[in-house]
């Protein structure tokens, strides 16, 4: 790896792209129940960091300083400096849900109301929402401080409850009560008045109603405190278990939810004795108290109810129709004469059902290969995988069991996939599967010609419908034909290399990424025209960084469109004065890998699965392609260039992790998500 080379701490880089998220919660152009989700999306965000980044900090730090000295950083300084960060973040959260969004729905006549603030006839329309749908769902758990504490579930919420009785505060009870958070909505609206508009949370219909689940003990007044606990998500599992691999999953996700306690999200008004009490009986760390408000796992805020006007959300922007490829005549037939880009989520995701469908009953289909790694609820993949099967096609579907917070659905999927006679891989031990690909091998006038769909996202209708993906229909020879080999590589687990078009880890993503970079540095020296311009989620391998640090040093301008975490730090003297790098944070989540580079004016793009971390490089199969067609290059192109005019939604990433949103040397505005759309709705 280089040396002393300028680097951003991945942790603290991540937890300044939350806090881009935080700015959408508190930008006024943003419509105001978005604003909301945005506060649930910043929530989730956190959770799912404490859960694998900060539990795999605290593993770390019990290392020796010999061990630290290699990691290259201090782990234990490291969750001090995230503490920071976080208690800083929660006070904005906190000011601007409690001090500006409920300020403005009263404004637009929408009251959340807690339980001090039910009239009579709310109150009494609440008690009989609690008796009717609620009551029968808790259990309270009597504590005794003698006994053992009770196992506090993942990321639950709960209050802790203390019956005081005043003249005997011995004698006083502590209980815990989980909120059914899972089985009832977070949010019950309240009968309307003079046109007032009223919302309350389950959280507080059950404080309302506490007297009715603790009327058979003696106490002078009811105490109640929500908690939340966030455990150490990572599995503890044998990489070599090959039979009995999803027998081993299984277990090791039962065992997820009582992983070591990372962090205790509090309500700030719980007496400190009670907090010390917890404490000590979680065996918590002071680094993972994080003081909060009354209501905990906001992340259920994503579905809050819009009660008020369609003013207060996003317009709708209905999915356009893809120019000249049509979902009434045969996908094959026309994708056999061109290539086609579907660029979701401005560009309908049917496509992609209607290629599957259409391989799933055509008599000249006799084999489908696909690669799954994150699918919908009700996924219209698998339903289309299975029926193609049952056609009696072949049907080979790797379906990677270790996507992160997915696995058990995905065990689902294998089961009933193979109950119905697809070929089902469990993914390969020591590696993920997170390449997107799709290949359709049909008979034609006597021989196999081979259909491809490769995309930067995951074959998932649910979230195509949120996040910004490209997805590529190609027929050309060149890339299928090395699809044929990648795909016998994954049914033999074995991996190929020499591949002239694509670019697949765990083999050559880094040299070929090295060679193409290199080009461009050599160009740089000749005198010829030399740029790099990348998008991705992340950008954190130490040695990628230090390359494009040699390739700004030659002279080539680098623009870097990067999500989430980003260890290159532009600007600095004699590292990166040629680079910048800014990150886009809207409506939909930017989520394609694109890298192109000059190659002295006849630009070389490709789209890939893989984010430039070393784990995508190293440890992952994934799958890089070139765009061969020129029509869909121009289109690409056109893309990223109106992303790198935004001044709207694009913010620096720079060394002091400000987020200060970007200027582009002009007055007029730049929106590139909306000034996409409008591309593709105009193109010609």
């Amino acid at each position: 790896m280089p040396k002393n080379i300028p680097l951003i701490n991945r942790e603290v880089s991540w937890l300044s792209f939350n806090d881009r998220v935080l700015q959408e919660a508190a930008d006024k152009s943003v419509p105001l129940v978005e604003r909301i989700r945005f506060l649930a999306i910043f929530s989730s965000n956190l959770d799912e960091f404490y859960r694998v980044r900060v539990a795999t900090l605290n593993r770390l730090s019990s290392l020796n300083t010999k061990s630290k000295e290699f990691l290259g950083f201090n782990p234990r300084k490291t969750l001090n400096e995230i503490k920071t960060i976080v208690v800083r973040q929660e006070r904005k959260f906190n000011h601007q849900y409690n001090d500006v969004i409920l300020k403005e729905l009263e404004q637009e006549k929408i009251f959340i109301i807690n339980e001090k603030q039910l009239n009579v006839s709310r109150g009494l329309y609440v008690e009989k929402y609690f008796r009717e749908k609620v009551l029968s769902t808790l259990v309270p758990v009597m504590i005794d401080k003698n006994q053992t504490f009770p196992e506090l579930k993942d990321r639950a919420i709960y209050f802790f409850v203390r019956l005081v009785q005043k003249k005997n505060i011995e004698k006083s009870r502590l209980a815990l009560i989980e909120i059914p958070t899972n089985g009832l909505n977070r949010f019950l609206v309240l009968p309307e008045t003079n046109n007032l508009k009223f919302i309350t949370l389950i959280d507080d219909i059950i404080r309302y109603c506490l007297n009715d689940i603790f009327f058979i003990f003696k106490y002078d007044q009811i105490e109640s405190y929500s908690i939340q606990l966030t455990r150490d998500a990572e599995l503890d599992l044998d990489k070599h278990v090959s039979e009995k691999f999803i027998e081993a999953l299984t277990k090791s996700l039962n065992k997820r939810s009582k992983g070591r306690p990372m962090r205790l999200l509090y309500d700030k008004e719980m007496p400190l004795d009670m907090l010390k009490y917890l404490v000590d009986k979680l065996d918590l760390s002071t680094d993972g108290l994080i003081p909060g408000n009354r209501y905990h796992n906001f992340k259920d805020f994503i579905g809050f109810p819009n009660v008020g006007g369609p003013d207060l959300e996003y317009p709708k922007m209905p999915a356009l129709p893809v120019k000249d490829l049509s979902s009434m005549s045969s996908i094959f037939v026309q994708i056999a004469k061109r290539d086609y880009l579907i660029n979701l989520p401005y560009q309908s995701f049917d496509y992609i059902i209607h290629f599957l469908r259409e391989a799933a009953i055509d008599p000249k289909v006799k084999e489908i290969s696909m690669t799954l790694y994150r699918l919908a609820e009700n996924s219209r993949v698998i339903h289309a995988l299975i029926n193609a099967a049952k056609n009696g096609k072949k049907v080979y579907c790797l379906l990677e069991l270790k996507a992160r917070f997915d696995e058990q659905a995905n065990i689902f999927w294998t089961n009933r996939l193979e109950e119905e006679g697809v070929i089902v891989n469990y993914g390969i031990p020591d590696y993920k599967v997170h390449s997107k690909i799709c290949l359709v091998k049909r008979q034609e006038s006597g021989k196999y010609v081979f259909y491809a769909n490769l995309a930067t996202g995951n074959f998932n209708e649910k979230t195509a419908g949120l996040y910004c993906d490209h997805s590529l229909f190609t027929a050309n020879s060149q890339i299928t034909s090395e699809l044929v080999k990648l795909f016998e590589g994954l049914q033999t687990d074995t991996f190929f290399k020499g591949y002239k078009y694509l670019i697949v880890s765990p083999l050559e993503s880094r040299s070929k990424l090295n060679e193409l970079i290199n080009h461009e540095i050599k160009n740089a020296k000749s005198g010829k025209i030399a740029f790099i311009t990348l998008k991705m989620n992340s950008l954190t391998d130490e040695e990628v960084i230090g390359k494009l640090y040699d390739a700004n040093n030659a002279g080539v301008k680098i623009k870097l469109i990067i999500r989430g975490m980003c260890s290159l730090i532009p600007g600095v003297t004699g590292f990166s004065e040629n680079i910048e790098v800014f990150s886009i944070i809207d409506r939909f989540l930017e989520h394609a890998r694109v890298w192109i580079f000059a190659n002295s004016g006849e630009e070389k793009v490709y789209l890939t699965s893989a984010d430039l971390m070393a784990r995508n490089l190293d440890n992952r199969v994934e799958v890089g392609f070139p765009i061969l067609d020129q029509e869909v290059k121009s289109e690409i192109l056109k893309i990223i260039n109106i992303q790198l005019m935004d001044n709207s939604k694009a913010r620096e990433i720079n060394q002091l992790n400000n987020n200060r949103y970007r200027k582009t040397g002009t007055k007029i505005l730049s929106r590139a998500q909306t000034d996409i759309y409008t591309y593709l709705k105009y193109k010609k």
